[in-house]
């Protein structure tokens, strides 16, 4: 049966919201001029722990401690859309809501592309700090006729968000936002202290000078993972064609655009990644893997693999599993006819060309709010106006362990991923719009959030409450 919407009263951007689940720039190591055709690229000796008056570090626990891990974990094999859902409107009237993330006291934390962080506890909802972001990064009002890739600007602006791992101890909020100076975009990470009296005031940079762009292709999802290091996806700003006799941005591993990555929270590379080399000298040392296009989502299967979304050039968006030091091949491989003949990581999903799903946030949901949905990725895709959902499974799965296409599309083809083959469904289509974020709350609820205020949503959107923030929940 079909997912469908409910509608009940619920709460504006700035009143009380309820029934959720439970300064100084310290430069660190970008903006490098070791190579003027690579701007960010530095002497990794140069890369410093950002100073910060909290202690930083966290437990990097074995995976086994890992609140979700399940090494045994199976996929399921009946359909997905035999779950009869509908959604609750907890929130509206927000401003292209990117990226949400629930702090370990219960605690939500959303970011607007606009350059506010916004803060959810249980009975309030309140302006945390405020990103110094593009000029091109605005919203059309609730309800507007207005459309168009320019209406709302660009897709730069103020993305990813994440709370520390130690939160509230450790009251910091990590950011990733996209800004100008002298004519130029780059993107930077920061950190603010949320308990300050002025938030915004203790703006400090743990990553600055990533290559950026004010059209498109910023990236970038955060999420601590299941040991604690920061995970950051970054675009690669449009460098497509960078130089005629050099590899395009993304396969420059002295850059961190169009890249995965994995880092302390202080800013230093995370013990494990790969050793990177050039022929123009060390890659960086944060980069976990490379040749990416545009992800802007990532999670983990319950054993702990990464697992991440990317949106593809006329179509042919991508789902992929990451190994240290892997090489996706943008810009060079991208489909059937690109791939067969090299060493780049395959894919384990690639829709080919046609309709652009535009994937963007994701997460592998494990909780048990909605049971059909346990056990698979949950893709907000923007284009497709939908939830994706992924069915991943081994490649080498028998027939009755196979999970069924009925109604959806199978991903098993020769030059794909050896290891893992998927199945991809559809639900609540044209029924939110542009899905930006799927979440899983820490009760196990599940969550989404529009983008239907940035001038590209269709089918009668953005509405007179977009942008929202919904439970979804089955039907009663």
């Amino acid at each position: 049966m079909s997912p469908r919407r409910r509608s009940r009263p619920t709460h504006t951007r700035r009143a009380v919201v309820t029934g959720l689940a439970t300064g100084a720039l310290a430069l660190t190591g970008c903006l490098g001029d070791d190579d003027p055709d690579s701007p960010s690229a530095i002497d990794p000796e140069d890369i410093t722990p950002v100073e910060s008056e909290y202690d930083l570090s966290v437990d990097h626990d074995d995976l086994e401690s890992w609140e979700r891990y399940d090494p045994d974990w199976t996929p399921p094999t009946a359909s997905p859309l035999e779950a009869d859902l509908e959604t609750e409107v907890v929130i509206e009237n927000l401003e292209i809501p990117w990226d949400l993330s629930f702090a370990p006291d219960g605690d939500l934390f959303l970011s607007e592309r606009t350059g506010t962080i916004l803060r959810y506890d249980s009975a309030s909802l309140s302006d945390v700090a405020r990103a110094d972001v593009l000029d091109r990064a605005d919203a059309i009002e609730p309800g507007s006729a207005d459309g168009g890739w320019w209406a709302a600007g660009s897709e730069g602006g103020l993305l990813g968000i994440a709370v520390h791992p130690n939160y509230p101890d450790v009251p910091l909020v990590y950011a990733f936002y996209t800004y100008e100076t002298d004519g130029e975009y780059y993107n930077r990470l920061v950190y603010y202290d949320v308990s300050a009296d002025d938030p915004s005031e203790t703006e400090t940079a743990v990553i600055d000078g990533i290559e950026g762009s004010e059209i498109a292709h910023n990236g970038s999802r955060l999420a601590f993972g299941p040991e604690n290091y920061l995970w950051v996806t970054t675009g690669d700003a449009l460098y497509n064609d960078w130089e005629e006799d050099e590899d395009p941005i993304s396969q420059d591993v002295r850059s961190l655009a169009g890249k995965v990555l994995r880092i302390e929270p202080d800013g230093s590379p995370a013990p494990g990644n790969p050793d990177l080399e050039s022929e123009d000298g060390a890659g960086d040392p944060r980069i976990y893997s490379y040749g990416h296009r545009n992800p802007q989502g990532i999670s983990w299967l319950p054993d702990g693999t990464p697992i991440i979304t990317e949106h593809g050039p006329g179509a042919r968006d991508e789902v992929m599993v990451l190994e240290p030091g892997d090489n996706h091949g943008w810009s060079t491989a991208r489909d059937a006819d690109t791939y067969p003949g090299t060493d780049f990581a395959r894919p384990v999903v690639n829709i080919g060309p046609g309709a652009s799903l535009a994937p963007s946030g994701c997460v592998f949901y494990t909780g048990d709010s909605v049971p059909e949905w346990r056990n698979r990725l949950l893709v907000g895709t923007l284009a497709g106006q939908r939830i994706t959902v992924v069915t991943v499974y081994p490649a080498d799965a028998e027939d009755d362990e196979r999970p069924t296409a009925d109604s959806g599309t199978r991903y098993d083809a020769d030059w794909m991923h050896e290891e893992y083959h998927a199945v991809t469904h559809h639900a609540f289509e044209d029924e939110l719009g542009r899905v930006r974020h799927v979440e899983q709350g820490p009760d196990g609820a599940l969550y989404a959030i529009t983008s239907n205020r940035d001038g590209r949503a269709g089918d009668g959107f953005p509405t007179d409450r977009d942008d929202v923030l919904v439970r979804i929940t089955p039907a009663e």
